[in-house]
């Protein structure tokens, strides 16, 4: 076990659906938790605390989608300053948060939890703790609203990490504007393969290491995953993980709302989660983009909870 010191892993659920393309995620955590990932971990020995869903409307709650840039701003803001406050809340009771996305944007509200104190005068830009990142995900998430094709704000969280964005996005937990959570040294993203045009300009002037499939295919998985694991622990207190399914193949992981086929197996990308089990650097993680809608009896909640086993220690051989 061990993956932090810490024997209590705390369950958040976020069913955020709002900026988001096709409906579904919004029960993404129901079926995380039906997949049994608290029995999962409790098996490798951990304690789990299940902190239940922080409340998020859907679209169809709402007025309407608002700025066509930012779409749904006004309203996922609050939802992710609450996630943001739950995971700080975990942190400093000494648990492991694991956040059940939901769309990709639950990882800005995580991470600005995780690194954040909530108040603005705090530390640097409001950030309190040294963290690298792994982002693992087909898209890299850094559109801004000037990029943006579709105005949705799940494709825009990465971005917003490093103070790229509207103020009201990039502000989540407390930081100020232009506030970094992370250092881009210290970020790596994996399994990228669909970028939008303008959105590799925004990655590359944030300057975070972007592996896509091309190189995992060129380099091989192994060499790949222990650069990212080098890079987020240099010189940092540990890392979050953050996995959107549809990272993975579409032939793994079918039940996500934007598949991208030519994507990770289920063997590297729990590679992935085994090297970062065995650093014993993970602080906090998030996983998301789990559709029931598109799903096939549920497999890819199902897979997604067999990764966050190997990325909390199992082992295939575990006494070895």
């Amino acid at each position: 076990m061990g993956v932090s010191g810490s024997s209590t892993v705390r369950l958040i659920g976020a069913p955020v659906a709002l900026a988001d393309g096709p409906a579904g995620v919004e029960s993404g955590p129901a079926a995380l938790r039906r997949a049994g990932i608290a029995v999962r971990l409790e098996r490798l020995g951990y304690r789990v605390e299940d902190a239940g869903d922080i409340e998020s409307p859907t679209p169809a709650d709402t007025a309407g989608p608002g700025d066509t840039r930012a779409r749904y701003l006004a309203e996922l803001v609050p939802v992710l300053e609450d996630l943001a406050a739950v995971v700080r809340q975990a942190r400093e009771e000494g648990r492991i948060p694991l956040v059940l996305g939901g769309n990709h944007s639950v990882g800005l509200g995580a991470l600005s939890g995780m690194t954040g104190a909530g108040d603005p005068g705090r530390g640097d830009g409001g950030r309190t703790a040294s963290l690298g990142l792994i982002w693992v995900d087909a898209h890299p998430d850094a559109n801004t609203p000037e990029t943006t094709v579709t105005g949705n704000l799940s494709g825009m969280p990465l971005a917003a990490l490093f103070g790229r964005g509207r103020r009201a996005y990039t502000g989540v937990g407390g930081f100020v504007p232009g506030a970094c959570r992370v250092r881009p040294e210290n970020t790596v993203l994996i399994g990228v393969r669909s970028v939008d045009e303008g959105e590799d300009e925004v990655v590359a002037d944030i300057g975070v290491r972007t592996c896509t499939m091309e190189e995992v295919d060129r380099r091989g998985m192994a060499a790949v995953v222990e650069d990212a694991v080098r890079l987020a622990l240099d010189g940092t207190d540990g890392l979050h993980l953050s996995v959107d399914m549809d990272a993975l193949d579409p032939a793994v992981a079918p039940g996500v709302s934007v598949p991208e086929p030519g994507g990770l197996t289920f063997r590297e990308a729990r590679l992935l989660m085994e090297r970062v089990a065995e650093s014993g650097g993970l602080r906090s993680m998030d996983i998301g983009e789990v559709n029931p809608r598109r799903d096939v009896g549920n497999r890819t909640a199902e897979t997604a909870a067999e990764l966050v086993a190997s990325a909390f220690g199992k082992r295939i051989l575990p006494n070895r």
